[in-house]
């Protein structure tokens, strides 16, 4: 639509300007690291490292009301060194936590709840899919910068929703059934979840000591994966490879099209001259700069409840490119506040993508998790 307006508006603008774009959008180094953290994730879901980490995770908290849920939030922020997706992550904790949770006593759509949000603090933590998107955009935001500085703000988002969640769990007194479960023991534990511990440990290590890019980390998670699924835990066999990959690649294909779309979306707006005119009326509408940074937030929370994340990225990022330039704020941490913010929309309904797919596997309706939801949202905020 928008190829098709910009095409009538300005004569000049030929249709060439479409796969011209298209190819721009996805020709860049960066990019590539996504199909290969999407398929890193869909490895590590498959060699039930999941499971296993859940394990230690109960060995190490015990067992009560309240706990089980905390185990979830950990777990999942831990996947998020690994994979940086959420819906894969809401994947991968739904397919061993909703069951268990179910079985001591947690409502389903408070479960369902617990793992879209936990899930959602992945585009937040290292290796991250949004950052990478976002570096992609804003060229004066490297990979490893985001990185760094998304770090702890994830931590503290895992945080932030491990209070209320233990809290909400007690005073509605769920889990009841989760005391009588037996603990795993620790040691075994530990032994049995340790190569998956090491694998933030060898892409972030190795990011951080200079020893690959990005791009090359992800590549060197996958062949990790591989072999901790194939050789060690012998989960994975040659014929689950096709299997990995198709929903992988499925998966990879919407991400880059999306990103390939919105490259065109974004130069067609260019030509049409729509971003300068919001620009301008932004920064002389006469409101502050925490003024017009709280209406962003606002907005980026209001647009997740309908878009996936990196839909907003590519169509509002070049939107507020002026903007950041003309109060100077830093693009690493801004990049950071809009990832955040991003967070909390996918899984704040009615369009929450980690919360559509939690609420699949938990077998409830979206409606039904709406009690539960907007107590972590508040958190998060």
């Amino acid at each position: 639509a928008a190829i098709a307006l910009a095409n009538q508006q300005t004569q000049w603008f030929g249709l060439l300007a479409v796969p011209q774009n298209f190819y721009a959008g996805l020709g860049k180094y960066p990019l590539l690291a996504i199909p290969m953290f999407v398929l890193v994730g869909s490895i590590f879901d498959r060699s039930g490292v999941a499971a296993r980490l859940v394990n230690l995770a109960v060995a190490m908290v015990g067992r009560g009301p309240g706990m089980l849920p905390l185990v979830a939030i950990g777990v999942a922020m831990f996947l998020g060194g690994i994979s940086g997706s959420g819906p894969a992550t809401a994947a991968a904790i739904g397919g061993v936590m909703l069951l268990a949770m179910q079985r001591a006593g947690y409502p389903p759509a408070f479960s369902a709840s617990v793992v879209a949000a936990a899930a959602s603090t992945d585009i937040l933590i290292p290796p991250s899919v949004a950052f990478i998107v976002y570096s992609v955009l804003v060229p004066g935001a490297s990979v490893p910068a985001l990185f760094a500085a998304g770090l702890v703000p994830g931590m503290l988002a895992g945080l932030a929703l491990a209070i209320p969640t233990v809290w909400l769990a007690r005073r509605h007194r769920m889990g009841q059934l989760e005391a009588d479960l037996p603990r795993p023991p620790f040691w075994r534990s530990l032994r049995e979840a340790s190569w998956g511990l090491a694998a933030p440990v060898l892409i972030l290590g190795g990011m951080r000591a200079g020893w690959f890019t990005p791009t090359e980390a992800a590549v060197v998670a996958v062949f990790y994966g591989l072999f901790v699924g194939m050789v060690i835990y012998r989960t994975i066999r040659v014929r689950d490879l096709f299997v990995i990959l198709r929903e992988s690649g499925e998966l990879s294909a919407v991400i880059l099209l999306v990103v390939s779309l919105a490259a065109i979306f974004a130069f067609s707006l260019s030509t049409l001259g729509v971003i300068d005119p919001i620009t301008n009326a932004i920064v002389h509408s006469g409101l502050g700069e925490g003024a017009v940074l709280a209406m962003i937030i606002l907005m980026l929370i209001v647009l997740g409840m309908f878009l996936d994340g990196i839909s907003i990225f590519l169509i509002f990022v070049p939107l507020m490119m002026p903007i950041l330039r003309h109060y100077q704020w830093d693009p690493v941490w801004f990049g950071v506040i809009l990832t955040l913010n991003v967070a909390i929309g996918q899984f704040t309904p009615p369009m929450a993508v980690n919360l559509m797919v939690s609420s699949r596997i938990a077998g409830v309706r979206m409606e039904d998790t709406t009690r539960w939801v907007l107590w972590l949202v508040g958190a998060m905020c």
